[in-house]
């Protein structure tokens, strides 16, 4: 496998969410500190949830999931991270990366302090970024004109929502404007497309440093329907969708599977094999970095299919 077009990159920059975030943060892990990612804080279900809920902190779950896949020697460290208590106590449920997660919080200035100490206590080179430090949660404008609060709640929705907003308003943390300022190429998804890839576009800051930035934009869509209300969205619709907010003509290439319903989206969209064996709602990190370098190395004047 090639990956020389992608080695030549000073900054890649990944945003998103869930187990998809991670995959594409550990497929692209040979690039170390010129990997950012930039990790969606709202989920409110499960453990997060709780601790969310009790302690008034950011959704720390899918930064810990990113942080496990990014793990590349596994040691007692990475797996008192991952650790779940069982039984039917206070802490049943419970993660104990959210928890270290949110003591190292609590001892420190910033959850970024947090995240840092983490990645470095497991030797992780790639940066992670919180999209805010301050905690928010994802709602939803159904059309019928009623307001539903929280990724748990937009997740059982039966019709995709009218539109979706964050409440209450938070800033983007200034480093993610930073990376995506610098980035040579910025990458959303797979994951959730409402709960997982749209929150960080929501801040207005960080979706117009998208929408401002000369680096090729490339969206990268899960392999199988979701069961939620994004499960009803063709191709074309969530194109429309990030268009919406990153400003029409934004979006340089859509890598996808084999059919695809692209519906009359003008724009590329690769379709190719990107399922792992047996697997195939998870994306095989090596299929994904040959997608890549493909797509990179055809002239600019060809990337129209």
């Amino acid at each position: 496998m090639s990956i020389e077009a992608l080695t030549q990159f000073k900054k890649v920059v990944a945003l998103g969410g869930g187990h998809g975030m991670g995959r594409v943060l550990s497929a692209l892990s040979f690039l170390g500190p010129r990997l950012t990612g930039i990790v969606t804080t709202t989920d409110n279900g499960g453990s997060t949830g709780r601790l969310r809920k009790s302690q008034s902190c950011i959704a720390w779950g899918d930064l810990r999931n990113c942080l496990n896949q990014l793990v590349t020697t596994p040691g007692t460290g990475s797996l008192l991270f991952e650790y779940r208590f069982t039984g039917n106590g206070e802490l049943a449920g419970h993660n104990l990366g959210n928890l270290m997660l949110l003591a190292l919080d609590n001892l420190c200035v910033r959850p970024l302090d947090a995240i840092e100490l983490i990645s470095d206590m497991l030797h992780i080179e790639p940066r992670l970024l919180p999209m805010s430090e301050h905690p928010t949660d994802l709602c939803a404008r159904t059309p019928c004109g009623s307001h539903i609060i929280g990724e748990v709640s937009v997740d059982q929705l039966e019709t995709p929502p009218h539109s979706l907003f964050l409440h209450p308003p938070v800033p983007a943390i200034r480093e993610a404007l930073d990376a995506v300022e610098q980035a040579d190429l910025i990458l959303l998804g797979p994951g959730s497309f409402f709960t997982s890839i749209m929150p960080p576009l929501l801040m207005p800051e960080l979706a117009r440093a998208i929408e401002q930035s000369r680096a090729p934009l490339v969206f990268i869509t899960n392999l199988v329907n979701e069961a939620g209300p994004a499960g009803h969205l063709s191709l074309e619709a969530q194109c429309h969708w990030l268009e919406s907010l990153l400003g029409r003509g934004r979006l340089d290439a859509v890598l996808a599977p084999p059919g695809s319903r692209r519906g009359d989206w003008p724009g590329t969209v690769i379709e190719t094999e990107l399922g792992e064996a047996g697997l195939p709602h998870r994306h095989d990190r090596e299929k994904l970095r040959d997608a890549l370098e493909q797509w990179l190395q055809i002239p600019p004047s060809g990337h129209q299919l």
